[in-house]
């Protein structure tokens, strides 16, 4: 097996997640690629050395320019704030590295195609985590819709509903709540949550035409977390849109953080002639199906529990019956993208990929703001 080093630029909550995925893979699956933990960099040098020590990494700095520039840093992955992922991918690319980044790609779709021509130019693998791709009920969702047995697609709808910023007193900026700023962000949950859920639209049912969306902030004013000083919000709390995806479907797209019992309820339904399936995060091994072409005095919602070897990974897991979750997701795109470069078929989604699906997010801010339909791209 060959050796590939990586250096994590970043050591919150998605370091852990891509850090466990690089652990978990090569127990569960046949790889011609062995991923070694080789560095991971961060602001406050102590704690890097902390994360260095917990995950098993080799060595920990606090300066990215460094791992970038390692020369026996093979794959950089970029998991932090939105406002660093270009600078630091175009740097990686440059320097001949393979880039994996965290969603979404960019703050807007210009800095986006920036990233696409820097690693496109570099000849160099990349992949962006849009994870809940890979969830297996997920993934036979869209084998499903690719035999045909939906038909023609009428309807696509998603939402990802959350409540975590419903109390005035959550503050703006510093590390802890960079969401909640636009200069870190980009945007609201529009970047952050329907980012999710109109890559996986696109993946399903394909490019979005046109969108027409309102978007609303609750809180006006936050105290930023770092200059103590109250200040304008400028992300958006809560976005809904409509759109038409170019093979003749609507689409309905909703997410807020202001869904008082929602933590984290991701959900989509799609609608076909023959048939249609939908999904929930928080029963995620399972996929409902309903099929117009049972006998009727059998038709109806069947729930599909996904976890036998013919189903999408979970051959590479348990045995049937027993379930995964959502960290597994993690460990099936590390698998797919080191397949990958063994087959020579890049793992999608590609920098050019997650490009679309940011350009969406900037039509439906668009439209939002103009309050007329708005062309994607």
């Amino acid at each position: 097996m060959k050796k590939l080093n990586v250096g994590m630029i970043g050591y919150g909550f998605m370091a852990r997640t891509h850090s466990n995925a690089y652990r978990k893979v090569g127990n569960f699956f046949d790889l011609q690629y062995e991923p070694v933990l080789k560095t991971v960099c961060g602001l406050v040098d102590a704690e890097a050395a902390a994360f260095a020590r917990r995950w098993g990494y080799e060595s920990h700095c606090t300066d990215w320019r460094k791992v970038v520039e390692d020369k026996n840093i093979d794959i950089v992955e970029v998991v932090v704030p939105n406002n660093y992922h270009a600078e630091i991918a175009i740097a990686a690319a440059q320097a001949g590295k393979m880039v994996i980044c965290e969603k979404p790609l960019a703050l807007n779709a210009p800095q986006a195609l920036q990233m696409v021509e820097a690693v496109e130019k570099a000849g160099v693998a990349n992949f962006v985590s849009f994870n809940y791709r890979r969830i297996p009920a997920v993934t036979l969702a869209k084998n499903l819709i690719d035999e045909g047995r939906l038909g023609k697609i009428f309807h696509y709808r998603a939402n990802f509903l959350q409540d975590w910023t419903i109390s005035t007193a959550v503050p703006t900026g510093g590390m802890g709540t960079w969401r909640l700023d636009a200069k870190s962000a980009g945007s609201g949950v529009t970047g952050d949550l329907l980012a999710h859920c109109i890559d996986t639209a696109l993946w399903q049912n394909g490019s979005i035409k046109n969108v027409n969306a309102m978007t609303e902030t609750f809180v006006k004013e936050r105290k930023n977390a770092e200059t103590g000083k109250m200040e304008p919000v400028t992300i958006d709390d809560a976005c809904t849109f409509f759109c038409r995806f170019n093979n003749g479907s609507m689409g309905n797209f909703e997410s807020t953080r202001y869904a008082r019992g929602h933590k984290a309820l991701y959900t989509f339904e799609i609608n076909g002639e023959k048939a249609s399936i939908r999904w929930d995060l928080h029963d995620l091994h399972r996929l409902q199906y309903f099929d117009h072409g049972d006998a009727s005095i059998l038709r109806g919602w069947r729930s599909i529990h996904v976890s036998d070897a013919d189903q999408p990974y979970m051959k590479h897991w348990w045995v049937p019956g027993l379930q995964i979750g959502y960290e597994h997701s993690f460990v099936h795109q590390i698998a797919d993208f080191l397949e990958g470069l063994a087959t020579g078929n890049p793992a999608r989604p590609t920098f050019r990929d997650a490009l679309e699906t940011q350009k969406v997010c900037d039509a439906v801010l668009k439209s939002a703001k103009s309050g007329q339909w708005e062309n994607v791209g």
